[in-house]
């Protein structure tokens, strides 16, 4: 289990380009193995940028060193080894027959211990016979890239990448030729001496084209053949299942962690770097907080992965669906609202809610609903319903008066005023202010103190308002259907998202 550092970054392990250019980095957490690395923006890595530069560092360094590597040689250094002559010619000279011709000469003065003018090679004087397409071995490599299902048994594809012939009697195989033959016929899969060949495999000849073609294709396909003989096929798609079911709190845009006594549901959206809602993220929070019901965990804890809570929904993901299919998506959306608010609404066990930064529209107004709220103090609250043309959501037109009065709650709520960690502690909506510096572990010790909380409690004062929250959220979701649903509503939404105006 994780200490009190738990959510303090060990190291910065791999980097990559997301779908809209930004720079995400896979960061292994202190106290969690490498199940447990994320990926995360690189906004949200604004207090360990230590880690990052660190590995951008390494990075470049090691781009130095193949850069270095791989450099053309100087004029005065020895010129490249590009070929090596088929080590069976240093033993086996066989005469040359009709058709036949002699090649010969040095290749390289680069080799002392042997000497390369008495090296003879055998090439034909007339074209190869041509060999069927299935049974080349050129185009038997080119097929090791294309898809898995192509390829036949481990035996099949060895034998299609230039199979094993037998060589003359008397033959001596040389140490490059063997190590050549090693590899075309897979491991366990040897047949015993004596046994016939497979179906489809070339017949035993002594002719010596078939050991030049042998010796020669060899090189070609060796790296092929080492990836078919180190096993059965590995299937592509086990790579997706594996990562899912390394832990069963495994999601896209969430992190879940089971800790001593509780759930603790981190926000770490992939599609935006300030958390926004959208249907697939609330799904796997109702999820989550499902499955938190029906374990052994005492309550919820839930924060977000940066330095951002939530902005709400995401209202660029919802716009473009609406100019499909107006009436259809907006009833679409507000159902799923409703349905992830009830999750809050009819949720037994405790919720803690631990804002780290801005809470902004349905991240804000889900708040009441959560039993403890507790704010970093450069955590700020607004909900821009106006600038959106939007009516509350998540039950804030019922729970926003009740808790801090009807004035502060107009105000709130119609003029989207915003409002500091401070303001929002005096004003019921947040429990308590923590200090920025050390929020994380205030957070992480004061849960567990709560731990030994038994759910009744929370039933016998959530009780008396359980089916006035359901109801204020059904008739929410109905006004946001018709709001949606119209013109006026739509083109509220497209002038706000023109202007271009960025609330996080």
């Amino acid at each position: 289990m994780a200490t009190e550092e738990f959510y303090e970054v060990e190291r910065v392990v791999d980097r990559r380009r997301s779908k809209k250019g930004g720079l995400e980095y896979l960061v292994r957490w202190r106290g969690f193995g490498s199940e447990g690395d994320t990926w995360e923006p690189e906004s949200h890595l604004s207090t360990c940028m230590v880690h990052v530069h660190q590995f951008n560092h390494q990075q470049r360094d090691r781009t130095l060193l193949r850069s270095t590597r791989y450099c053309s040689p100087t004029p005065c250094s020895p010129p490249p080894r590009t070929c090596r002559p088929p080590p069976f010619s240093r033993t086996y000279d066989p005469p040359s027959p009709a058709g036949w011709g002699l090649v010969s000469g040095p290749l390289s003065g680069s080799i002392r211990s042997v000497d390369l003018s008495r090296i003879k090679i055998l090439v034909p004087k007339s074209p190869m016979p041509s060999r069927p397409p299935q049974d080349s071995p050129s185009e038997a490599a080119l097929s090791l890239g294309g898809p898995e299902d192509q390829l036949g048994p481990p035996s099949e594809a060895a034998l299609a990448l230039g199979g094993p012939e037998e060589k003359p009697a008397g033959v001596q195989l040389g140490p490059g030729e063997e190590r050549a033959r090693m590899g075309t016929r897979p491991r366990g899969q040897n047949p015993p001496p004596g046994a016939p060949p497979p179906s489809g495999a070339p017949p035993p000849s002594g002719d010596p084209l078939l050991v030049v073609q042998t010796a020669v294709t060899g090189a070609t396909g060796s790296l092929g053949r080492r990836r078919l003989d180190e096993g059965p096929g590995f299937d592509k798609r086990l790579r997706f299942s594996v990562r899912q079911t390394e832990s069963a709190y495994r999601y896209r845009d969430l992190v879940v962690r089971k800790q001593d006594g509780f759930t603790h549901i981190l926000l770490s959206c992939r599609g935006s770097q300030d958390n926004r809602l959208t249907p697939e993220v609330m799904k796997e929070i109702q999820s989550a907080m499902a499955t938190a019901a029906s374990d052994d965990s005492q309550l919820v804890l839930l924060g977000a992965v940066g330095n951002v809570f939530c902005c709400g929904l995401d209202f660029l993901y919802f716009i473009r669906r609406l100019t499909d299919d107006r009436k259809k998506e907006s009833i679409k959306m507000a159902e799923t609202i409703r349905t992830f608010v009830n999750t809050f609404i009819q949720f037994r066990k405790p919720i803690i809610a631990a804002v780290n930064g801005p809470a902004l529209g349905l991240g804000a107004a889900i708040l009441p609903l959560c039993d403890v709220v507790w704010a970093n103090e450069k955590a700020w609250f607004q909900t821009p319903y106006a600038a959106y043309g939007q009516t509350p959501d998540a039950c804030s037109s019922f729970t926003f008066p009740r808790i801090m009065g009807l004035a502060a709650a107009n105000e709130l709520l119609l003029s989207g005023r915003k409002l500091t960690a401070q303001e929002a502690c005096s004003k019921g909506l947040v429990s308590q202010v923590l200090w920025p510096g050390t929020f994380t572990q205030e957070v992480m010790l004061r849960v567990r103190e709560l731990v030994t909380v038994l759910q009744e409690s929370k039933a016998l004062m959530r009780n008396t308002s359980r089916s006035a929250l359901e109801q204020t959220n059904e008739r929410e979701c109905e006004a946001l259907k018709r709001v949606w649903g119209s013109s006026q509503g739509t083109d509220a939404i497209l002038q706000n998202l023109q202007r271009g105006t960025e609330l996080c």
